[in-house]
């Protein structure tokens, strides 16, 4: 049965590489806590309760769609709408567009950088690739106006953080979870990480001074996958076959 990602797909590369995906959960604390849509999480519970918990699940969900048949991933991304759908019907509203287009290029965009601070840059064509497979979840996912092209996404994601991104009370609670979740070293470590990979937008919102080198926070990491630690609780394993992140 022909997969949803070619098996020799940059997105496979990216999402079965156990350090690469911290470093997209990362990105992705920084840019949940900022996101004007933030209180759907705290809506549900998710994350007061539990900080992590939204990241690693979106891992899963982004390994199961990287490493299954196209049908199977229908199913999976039909499962993401049900649930976002029971959420709407008990708060009584729709989650916006733009937040569903914001997460997904969350997605997109720390994939592509955490590749890049870890391994090598993408090539062009790597890049399109990437794009065009998070744009097919995004169709499944029933996510409108999405651009065409990986050059039109760039300019549309410069404009969506510009827009969506604001620090807030609900940003200062959020990284109060992160800490008290994480401890103060991870929560320096992950405070180091984000430094070097958000963009500079998001950089200045949270008030982040670049950190001039890569290997400490990388080194921290990594120790994570080599001890057997846990990162908000949860251990980091990713099969060489491709196996889900839990």
């Amino acid at each position: 049965m022909r997969p949803f990602v070619r098996p020799d797909s940059i997105v496979r590369s990216i999402w079965g590489d156990a350090d690469t995906i911290l470093f997209v959960f990362s990105g992705s604390a920084a840019e949940f806590a900022l996101n004007r849509a933030v209180d759907w999480l705290f809506y549900t519970g998710k994350l007061p309760a539990d900080p992590f918990g939204r990241l690693f699940s979106t891992a899963r969900f982004a390994q199961d769609i990287a490493f299954v048949d196209e049908d199977t991933a229908r199913r999976s991304l039909d499962r993401i709408r049900a649930a976002h759908g029971a959420v709407e019907r008990k708060r009584g509203e729709t989650i916006p567009d733009w937040a569903n287009r914001d997460v997904l290029y969350m997605l997109i965009d720390y994939s592509g950088r955490a590749f890049e601070l870890l391994h090598r840059p993408l090539t062009e064509a790597e890049r399109a690739e990437l794009y065009d497979v998070f744009r097919r979840v995004g169709e499944g996912l029933a996510i409108p106006e999405l651009p065409e092209t990986y050059d039109a996404w760039r300019e549309d994601r410069r404009l969506h953080m510009e827009r969506d991104l604001a620090y807030s009370d609900l940003s200062k609670e959020s990284y109060g979870r992160y800490r008290r979740h994480l401890g103060w070293w991870w929560y320096e470590t992950l405070l180091r990480v984000q430094s070097i990979l958000v963009p500079d937008h998001v950089r200045r919102l949270l008030g982040l001074k670049r950190s001039r080198w890569l290997r400490p926070p990388l080194t921290a990491y990594r120790a994570i996958r080599v001890t057997g630690l846990s990162w908000g609780g949860r251990n980091v394993e990713v099969r060489a076959d491709g196996g889900r992140t839990r």
